[in-house]
């Protein structure tokens, strides 16, 4: 199991900050009709009751803008990636499918508002992650958009170096089809709010569509 803390400068800029992680081990498959037959019940409903103006509204995505103007980020420029999913849909993209884990993740992160990191665990240096601010210059792969300037973002690292932020997980740590332990990161920075209740679907997804037992929570 992975230890999780939390920098004194995330505490000074974000002082209600809260987290979960849940760490499972996981079969990952390419594609799952009934994950994607509710991702679609779930799409159609969130398109037919939100505005594009409701989006940044939202309490959870609300307190991680507020969150990314405290650590020094617009956070305009550089969304939070579950604000960026509902814009996506509001623009009418289609949600696009990764596979089974990427797009539970995505699922849970779309019906909560929390940026949520999904990560191979296997592919983590080390046993210990903490929350800090990015520097300036600190290299960081995003997943599928190259190099992102991280200076002023929240982000996780382990022994080596960034691995997740709020706007993008990095290509070293991502998952994909041989991943067999996954840890995703619940990230609160309106505090406790619905954690569980997230840390809690993200299990139950995991169950139905990725061959596991849910695996285990940790608050942080």
């Amino acid at each position: 199991m992975f230890t999780i803390t939390v920098s004194t400068e995330i505490k000074e800029a974000c002082p209600v900050f809260a987290g979960a992680a849940v760490y499972a081990e996981v079969t990952n498959t390419s594609f799952c009709e009934d994950l994607w037959t509710e991702i679609n019940s779930f799409t159609g409903e969130l398109l037919a009751t939100t505005t594009l103006e409701d989006i940044k509204r939202q309490p959870v995505i609300a307190a991680t803008r507020e969150a990314y103007k405290r650590c020094g980020k617009d956070p305009n420029r550089y969304r939070p990636s579950a604000e960026a999913l509902r814009r996506r849909l509001m623009r009418n993209i289609p949600l696009y499918q990764i596979d089974t884990l990427v797009d539970i993740i995505n699922l849970v992160s779309l019906k909560t508002g929390y940026s949520i990191g999904g990560f191979d665990a296997d592919k983590i240096d080390g046993k210990h992650l903490e929350l800090g601010i990015g520097k300036a210059g600190e290299s960081f792969e995003a997943i599928g958009r190259g190099m992102l300037n991280i200076e002023g973002l929240p982000v996780y690292r382990d022994a080596q170096g960034g691995i997740g932020t709020p706007t993008s997980d990095e290509e070293r740590t991502k998952m994909d089809l041989s991943t067999r332990h996954m840890l995703a990161i619940v990230n609160g920075y309106n505090g406790k709010g619905e954690l569980q209740q997230a840390a809690e679907m993200i299990q139950y997804l995991l169950v139905a569509y990725a061959a596991s037992d849910g695996g285990t929570i940790l608050y942080f």
